[in-house]
């Protein structure tokens, strides 16, 4: 232990120290002495001979006893301290750490490095931010989906400061206990300062922090509320009084919630000072994410990292890792030596789409849903302006029979009038394609059906699509109870609720005309696709672009 750390234990712990030698030096030896010598001797003096006899024979069993009495208080009260019995209910459960996460590590959040970095070069350079009258920044909100690299990033922050990391959950200061949560805050603060007085500054990042920093409510019944409300209350006085002379504690929370859901003096100006975004990762970022956790695996050469990014639209790093390991255990499992593009493949379909079970389909169930995916398919080819065809397959997954799995090839946040169009046809490309090979149509387009009706639904009701020129959300007046006053009834009249459901049929007929007319003029391509369905079973992204290369077509994405 060096002199600085030694000094500061001196400091918080002088008390303990004199307390015990005044205890030892003056004390014990007076309450000894009456006890074991000057009691006996008065009490001894006033007995029989033979009470003498007993007394002696029972004051021998006595340094026993006091051993064994002794041993088990001891015993008791090392276990009282350290973490059981009544102690554990607002013992600290946290434990400082020197992290080891260097910056370069914490892959993509490009934006979300660039705030982060500017807290580490206050904390490496306080007296700069002294000299011209500033204050280090007391907290940091992290907020953003799951997976996404808050914590990793909060570490990468503490690893370049050079400076300790306690990290603690949000719910392990929840008890049912009275007290137990602002106790375990006290606690909790107090060690960080001390840390920060013995090295400079120290980071408290505290995850999930929605679930000790939930709004302040009234409470309704049996204190649970108001202890909840107490926790937050010192939390947030805590946050006021962290800031000592020569010391700074910084101060990182990290949340999937809506920032709505935390108190809002938790986000005043002086407790999180800055609030950072940490997003999904952009295509390029998931390409550098993807080599990056290819490196920690034998694999291929001919693994395609672009094709991976554009296949992985929506996925966090933590996706992203476990699609890598995930595929690692497949190659192992089919005895490969190195991972390749199929184990990549079939990895993201297991997890996105479920596991494979071989139903035992007749001749004509299988041809029936080979015509529907293809139909699936070739619509979405060549009607669909943003999604590509990754995969079509007559493989039962789940409930279904067969899938055609299709996504766009960069994040999409809005949705055209063109693009729900789109997914409505494609809905139908099933039905239509059974329509017209067979005459009738099964059961299997219910799910089709559902998907086509509620995006056609929310085009008329809510975002003003329809054909009739209605705008407005007219969901908010049938759903919400806020806009119907007294009465219980509906505030659309029933003519209008008539015309926003032609609006809706009008919109799937539009769109399954548009269906029928595609899939008769591509009715040989239908059928080739099919063929290869009923052959393959399924047909990965570089087959299906091969057929359509010697077919002569070109994918609407693509024009």
């Amino acid at each position: 232990m060096s002199w600085n750390k030694l000094k500061w234990h001196f400091r918080f712990h002088w008390g303990k120290y004199v307390g015990g030698i005044f205890l030892a030096v003056t004390v014990l030896p007076i309450i000894f002495w009456i006890l074991t010598i000057a009691q006996p001797l008065v009490i001894y003096r006033k007995l029989d001979e033979l009470q003498r006899l007993g007394y002696l024979a029972q004051l021998s069993t006595v340094p026993m006893w006091s051993t064994l009495s002794a041993a088990t208080f001891i015993i008791g009260l090392w276990w009282l301290h350290h973490g059981g019995g009544f102690m554990k209910w607002g013992k600290s459960k946290v434990k400082a750490e020197f992290v080891n996460v260097k910056w370069e590590e914490v892959i993509g959040l490009k934006e979300a490095k660039m705030e982060a970095w500017e807290v580490v070069e206050l904390l490496k350079d306080r007296t700069l931010t002294a000299r011209i009258g500033g204050k280090i920044l007391r907290g940091i909100l992290l907020t953003g989906p799951p997976g996404c690299g808050k914590t990793y990033l909060a570490k990468a922050i503490a690893t370049e400061a050079g400076i300790p990391f306690i990290s603690v959950s949000g719910s392990e200061f929840v008890e049912i206990f009275v007290g137990v949560g602002p106790s375990r805050v006290r606690k909790l603060f107090k060690q960080a300062r001390q840390l920060s007085q013995m090295h400079g500054a120290c980071i408290v990042f505290i995850d999930e922090l929605d679930a000790v920093g939930t709004e302040r409510k009234t409470d309704l019944g049996f204190g649970a509320r108001t202890e909840a409300n107490n926790t937050v209350n010192q939390l947030l006085v805590e946050m006021d009084g962290i800031q000592e002379k020569g010391a700074d504690v910084i101060v990182i929370g990290a949340t999937n919630a809506s920032e709505s859901a935390l108190d809002a003096a938790l986000l005043r100006p002086g407790r999180f000072d800055r609030k950072i975004y940490v997003d999904l990762p952009t295509l390029e970022d998931r390409a550098q994410l993807f080599a990056h956790y290819l490196k920690k695996v034998a694999h291929e050469e001919s693994v395609d990292v672009g094709k991976l990014a554009r296949r992985a639209v929506w996925k966090s790093p933590a996706d992203i890792e476990n699609l890598v390991k995930e595929a690692a255990l497949i190659a192992a499992r089919h005895k490969r030596e190195r991972l390749e593009m199929r184990d990549m493949s079939e990895a993201m379909e297991r997890i996105d789409l479920g596991f494979k079970h071989h139903r035992r389909l007749t001749a004509d169930e299988k041809k029936r849903v080979a015509y529907h995916e293809s139909g699936h398919l070739i619509v979405t080819y060549f009607l669909h302006p943003t999604d590509d065809v990754f995969k079509a397959s007559i493989i039962s997954r789940r409930d279904a029979l067969g899938m055609v799995f299709h996504q766009p090839r960069e994040e999409i946040f809005t949705s055209s009038r063109d693009r729900i169009l789109a997914n409505v046809k494609v809905a139908l490309g099933g039905y239509g394609a059974e329509k017209l090979k067979f005459e009738s149509t099964s059961d299997g387009v219910a799910q089709d059906f559902r998907n086509a009706m509620a995006q056609a639904h929310n085009m008329v009701w809510k975002y003003g699509m329809g054909p009739s020129g209605l705008i407005g959300d007219y969901e908010l007046l049938v759903g919400q109870a806020r806009f119907r006053g007294e009465s219980s009834e509906d505030k659309v009249a029933e003519s209008v609720k008539e015309k926003l459901n032609r609006d809706t049929e009008a919109i799937l007929q539009d769109c399954l005309q548009a269906v029928e007319q595609l899939l008769k003029k591509e009715e040989k391509l239908l059928d080739r696709f099919a063929q290869e369905l009923i052959r393959k079973e399924e047909l990965e992204y570089d087959e299906i672009e091969t057929i359509m290369r010697e077919e002569g077509k070109q994918s609407n994405a693509v024009r």
